[in-house]
C-alpha cells in the first residue's frame, strides 16, 4: 500500500501547468480597458489576490464586456465561476476559448469534465485523439472511464493497464482507478488483489480508499480482514463514518460498495486524488479546482465535500464553505462533520452569535456527541463565555465511559475554562489530572506552571514545570516568558534577563510580554529600558490578560508606587 500523502510530489509533475497562469503577454493586455470598466478591473485584480471567487467572476464578467476576445479575462472568469460553483458559466467560457483555439489547461479539464458529467464519452476520447490535454493523469484514466461508459470493460482494462504499464509515476493511481472500476462491475476478488498491494505493485491508497478497501473485503465476506485492516489503518478512535463500517464488519454484515456507482464517480475519484494530493500553500487554487470538478459529477462526494469546504476556509471564503458543507447528506455518516464545517465557517466570518446558535441546536439533535460538545466549548471559550464554555466540556466529559490519553486536550480546555472563570480550585486538579495521560505535554505544563507562580503556590515546582516545557518547546515565546517571569517571582532577576529578552525576540510584538521585560529590567535597575518596554507593551495593547491602566501609572508614578496604588504585589 503507497499512501497518497507519500506520493504528493509526484502527483505535482503529473499536473502540467498551474491552472491559474495567466500569459504575460496577455497580463499586459489586461491593462487596456475602456476607461468605463477600469474599476472593474481594478476590483478584479484584488479580487484574484483575496481568492474573492464570487467577485473575479462578476468582474472578470464585466471586463469581458469589454473585451470579449481577451485571453485572460476569460481565463480569470471561468476559473472564478468555476471556483464559485457555477459550473455551467465555467463550461460556456470554456467552450468559447476553445471554439477561438485558446483553450487553457483549466479549459481543457473543464470540459472533460462537463463531458462525463452529461455521458459524452465519445467526445471524451475524440477531444483526447484530437490533441486537447488536461494532464496525464487525468487524460490517462478518462481514456479508461470512457472506455468504460462506451460498455467495453475489455478497452477500460486495456486503458488501465497501458497507464501502468508506460508511466511508472502514474502506475500506483492507475492501479487504484482500476480496482475502483473492477468493484464497480461486480469483480470484488479481483479488486481486493489490486489493493493489497502485492500482486500488482505498489497503490496509492488515501483515506478513502482504505474505505473502500474494507467495503470490498466484506463483500467477499473477509469480515476479519477488514477488520483488522480498520485497527491497522485507524486504530481504536475511529471518525463517525469508519465506526459505521466497523460496527457493520463486526456484525458480520457486508458493507455496500459506494465508492464508485457509477462512471462519472470513476472520474470524479480521479480529480478528488489530485485535489487531496496537492494542498500547497494558501494561494494555491489547484485543490479546489480539483474539488469543484469532483463537486461538479457527483454533489454529494462526503470527502470532497469536507476537504473543499476546508480548503475555501483556508481561502477565507466562509459564505463559498457554508454552501459546500451544505451539500453533505443528511443521512451520511461524514454529515456531522459538515454541520461542524459550516458552524466554523459562521465563526471565522464573524458571525460569532450564529455559529454559537448553530452549534447548540446541533447539540440538541446530536445530545450524545462529544465532539459537538467538545466544538461547542472551544468556541465559547475563544469567546471568553469561560461558564457557559465549562458547562459545554462537562456535557462531552460526561458522555466519555472511560477517560483515556485520546481526551487530554478535552480536559485540558475544561481545565483552562474553569482557571478562566476564576474557578482555581476545580481547575488545579483537572490540569494535573491532564498530565497524568501526558506528563511532557509542553503546553499543560506551562500553563499549570504558569498559573502556579500567578497564584504564588508551590513555585520550586511551576519552575521545574516550565523548564520542561520550555526543553520541549524552546521556540515557544509565550513558554520562553513564563520561565523568566518564574525567574522573576523567585527574585532571581538576573537570570530572568536574558530569558525575558528571548521570549520578546520570539513575540515582538506580545502586549504581556513586553510588560514583563520591562518589570525584568526595573529590577535589575534598568530603568530608562524599562520605561521603553512599558512603552511598547501598551503601543500593542490592549490585552485581556494586561492591566493598561497599571502600565500607564507605571510610566507615571514609578513601579513601585504603581503596584501599591493599585494593591498588587511584585
Amino acid at each position: 500500500m503507497l499512501h497518497i500523502r507519500r506520493i504528493a510530489k509526484l502527483l505535482a509533475l503529473i499536473v502540467l501547468v498551474p491552472l491559474t497562469f495567466v500569459p504575460p503577454a496577455v497580463a499586459q493586455e489586461m491593462t487596456r480597458l475602456a476607461p468605463g470598466l477600469a474599476g472593474a478591473f481594478l476590483s478584479g485584480r484584488i479580487a484574484v489576490s483575496d481568492d474573492n471567487f464570487e467577485q473575479i467572476a462578476r468582474n472578470y464578467d464585466l471586463a469581458l464586456q469589454s473585451d470579449p476576445q481577451n485571453q485572460g479575462f476569460r481565463e480569470l472568469a471561468m476559473q472564478g465561476h468555476l471556483l464559485s460553483g457555477n459550473f455551467e458559466r465555467a463550461v460556456e467560457l470554456a467552450v468559447k476559448a476553445s471554439e477561438d483555439g485558446e483553450l487553457s489547461q483549466a479549459a481543457a479539464v473543464i470540459l472533460q469534465a462537463d463531458e462525463f458529467r452529461r455521458g459524452a464519452f465519445d467526445a471524451v476520447s475524440g477531444a483526447l485523439a484530437d490533441g486537447r490535454r488536461t494532464g496525464p493523469l487525468t487524460d490517462a484514466m478518462a481514456i479508461a472511464w470512457s472506455e468504460l461508459g462506451k460498455g467495453s470493460m475489455s478497452d477500460a482494462l486495456e486503458a488501465f493497464d497501458r497507464a501502468i504499464e508506460e508511466r511508472s509515476e502514474l502506475a500506483p493511481f492507475a492501479l487504484y482507478q482500476k480496482a475502483m472500476a473492477l468493484a464497480y462491475v461486480g469483480d470484488m476478488e479481483r479488486a481486493a488483489d489490486i489493493l493489497t498491494g502485492e500482486t500488482d505493485g505498489p497503490v496509492s491508497l488515501s483515506r478513502r480508499g482504505v474505505l473502500a478497501h474494507m467495503t470490498i473485503l466484506s463483500q467477499l465476506g473477509r469480515f476479519d480482514d477488514a477488520l483488522e485492516l480498520a485497527d491497522t489503518m485507524f486504530g481504536g478512535t475511529p471518525e463517525d463514518d469508519v465506526a459505521q463500517i466497523i460496527a457493520s464488519l463486526q456484525a458480520g454484515e457486508p458493507v455496500p460498495f459506494t465508492t464508485v456507482t457509477s462512471v462519472q464517480d470513476g472520474m470524479a475519484e480521479t480529480y478528488f486524488t489530485l485535489s487531496a494530493a496537492l494542498i500547497g500553500e494558501r494561494n494555491d487554487w489547484l485543490p479546489m479546482i480539483y474539488g469543484r470538478l469532483v463537486l461538479a459529477l457527483r454533489p454529494d462526494h462526503p470527502d470532497a465535500i469536507l476537504l473543499t469546504g476546508q480548503l475555501m476556509e483556508r481561502a477565507n471564503q466562509f459564505s463559498l464553505a457554508d454552501q459546500i458543507y451544505g451539500l453533505m447528506p443528511q443521512d451520511n455518516a461524514q454529515y456531522l462533520g459538515a454541520q461542524l464545517g459550516r458552524a466554523n465557517a459562521l465563526y471565522q466570518s464573524g458571525q460569532t452569535d450564529a455559529a454559537v446558535e448553530r452549534l447548540e441546536a446541533l447539540s440538541e439533535v446530536r445530545s450524545d456527541s462529544v465532539l459537538v460538545f467538545s466544538a461547542l466549548g472551544d468556541m465559547l471559550r475563544r469567546e471568553e463565555r469561560y461558564s457557559e464554555a465549562a458547562d459545554a466540556y462537562d456535557r462531552a466529559i460526561s458522555l466519555i465511559d472511560e477517560l483515556e490519553e485520546r481526551h487530554w486536550v478535552l480536559i485540558y480546555t475544561r481545565a483552562i475554562a474553569l482557571e478562566r472563570m476564576g474557578d482555581w480550585d476545580r481547575a488545579e486538579p483537572e490540569f494535573r489530572r491532564t498530565l497524568e495521560f501526558v506528563p511532557e505535554e509542553p503546553q499543560v505544563l506551562n500553563y499549570l506552571g504558569y498559573s502556579l507562580i500567578e497564584q504564588r503556590s508551590n513555585l520550586d515546582e511551576a519552575l521545574d514545570m516550565i523548564e520542561r516545557a520550555v526543553e520541549g518547546d524552546p521556540d515557544s515565546g509565550y513558554i520562553t516568558d513564563s520561565l523568566g517571569w518564574a525567574y522573576y517571582r523567585l527574585g532571581r532577576f538576573e537570570e530572568a534577563v536574558p530569558v525575558m529578552e528571548r521570549a520578546v525576540e520570539l513575540l515582538p510584538r506580545d502586549a504581556v510580554i513586553n510588560d514583563h521585560l520591562g518589570d525584568v529590567y526595573y529590577a535589575v535597575g534598568r530603568t530608562r529600558e524599562a520605561r521603553f518596554q512599558w512603552r511598547r507593551a501598551l503601543s500593542f495593547g490592549p490585552h485581556p490578560d494586561l492591566d493598561m491602566d497599571l502600565v500607564r501609572r507605571k510610566l507615571e508614578i514609578g513601579k513601585d508606587a504603581a503596584l501599591e496604588e493599585f494593591g498588587t504585589g511584585q
